[in-house]
């Protein structure tokens, strides 16, 4: 055969055998890597196992490549003879494609094995968790429907706002929520999922408690009660209420809370102006709240009875302007209590090893990228290319 014939001329078995034999070398050297590693390494770890399954990829890549080398090769064979392929294809090289395609496939192989991520060198660290016990308690009196801040929302409405904004500023803090009205209930004990919170929250309405008025003091007390007394913490309650409290016990309870180290805030809702209370049915407006001679019932905020709880609790009061609820006040006065530390958590770190992966496959792109299936003038000199 001569010089010329060869220029085309390779077997199609040939190139599947080379490829055979390089995916038996690269499954028995994974394999066997990843078997010493997991029996015989404890700070050895995929980070992401399943993504190893991925590899499965590389054997539909060889079955297609396999099948479109024979199909290619029998076309071609049907086309012409040898001798004038040799001279149709002078300038085209199958080992360069063997070469691009292998190249390609360990490629694809090193990227999946990086998105995997291997790990190695196992560090222990330990964090403390620090925060307080916070109580929630947040009025549910019909007054707390009036529509007297923002147009087409209500005190109730911009309350839940405001603790769910509350929420999203803690670090490491319990919280719980107590609901209030003529007589208090405790909605949520203290936790520190906030997800959890945020859930029980959004349930909480004016039905929940049949008799009516703001009794301020007991909700300082059942708020006082939720906290327990194995959890060595500083506490805090913050009352958001319109303050039209009827049971005039509150300010006592505040500074009794206060003695035993809790600080309490308190958060204003509504304006300065009496409003009528809107009577609510069916998540319908029907009428508004009247006495017994008829006479329309009107609301206020009264801030100066929020803002004695809050003094004879040493802390801070807000009051709640439009849907821009700004707690910075309270905010600030929470954080400036000690936080305590609540528990440490021991938790391993692992370093990355992935780059060692990428970095070869990001090679052998290049390289695939880079070589032609065309034949170049010294690829006569090397035997691979001939």
């Amino acid at each position: 055969m001569s010089v010329s014939k060869k220029k085309y001329y390779s077997k199609t078995s040939n190139s599947i055998i080379t490829l055979l034999v390089l995916e038996i070398i690269f499954w028995a050297a994974i394999i066997s890597a990843y078997q010493y590693l997991i029996l015989n390494v404890s700070e050895f770890r995929l980070e992401h196992p399943k993504v190893i399954w991925l590899l499965i990829i590389v054997f539909f890549l060889n079955f297609i490549w396999i099948k479109n080398r024979i199909w290619k090769k029998r076309a071609v064979s049907k086309f012409a003879k040898l001798s004038t392929l040799s001279k149709i294809f002078n300038g085209f090289s199958n080992n360069r494609s063997t070469l691009k395609f292998i190249l390609f496939r360990l490629a694809i192989g090193l990227l999946i094995i990086a998105a995997a991520n291997p790990q190695y060198g196992e560090n222990e660290r330990t964090v403390a968790s620090k925060g307080i016990d916070i109580m929630v308690a947040l009025d549910i009196s019909k007054s707390m429907m009036a529509e007297d801040i923002v147009e087409g929302y209500n005190r109730l409405d911009i309350a839940k706002m405001a603790i769910g904004k509350l929420i999203n500023e803690l670090r490491g803090d319990h919280v719980g929520i107590v609901v209030f009205a003529g007589g208090a209930y405790k909605q949520l004990p203290l936790t520190p999922d906030y997800q959890v919170a945020k859930l029980f929250l959004k349930s909480i309405g004016t039905d929940m408690i049949s008799s009516q008025g703001t009794d301020i003091g007991n909700a300082i007390e059942l708020s006082m009660s939720s906290f327990s007394e194995d959890r060595k913490t500083n506490k805090a309650i913050i009352i958001i209420s319109d303050g039209e409290d009827h049971e005039e016990m509150a300010i006592d309870a505040a500074k009794k809370a206060n003695e035993e180290g809790v600080v309490i805030c308190t958060v204003g809702m509504g304006s300065d102006k009496g409003v009528p209370i809107p009577i609510i049915r069916n998540g319908k407006k029907i009428g508004i709240k009247k006495d017994q001679d008829e006479s329309t019932v009107l609301t206020k905020l009264n801030e100066e009875n929020l803002i004695a709880i809050a003094q004879s609790g040493n802390g801070s009061y807000t009051k709640t302007r439009g849907l821009n609820l700004n707690l910075r006040k309270i905010i600030d006065r929470i954080n400036k209590i000690e936080k305590t530390t609540l528990k440490k958590d021991r938790y391993s770190t692992y370093d990355d090893q992935f780059q060692w992966f990428l970095l070869p496959a990001i090679i052998l792109l290049l390289f695939d990228f880079i070589i032609f299936e065309k034949r170049g003038k010294i690829d006569d000199q090397i035997v691979l290319f001939k």
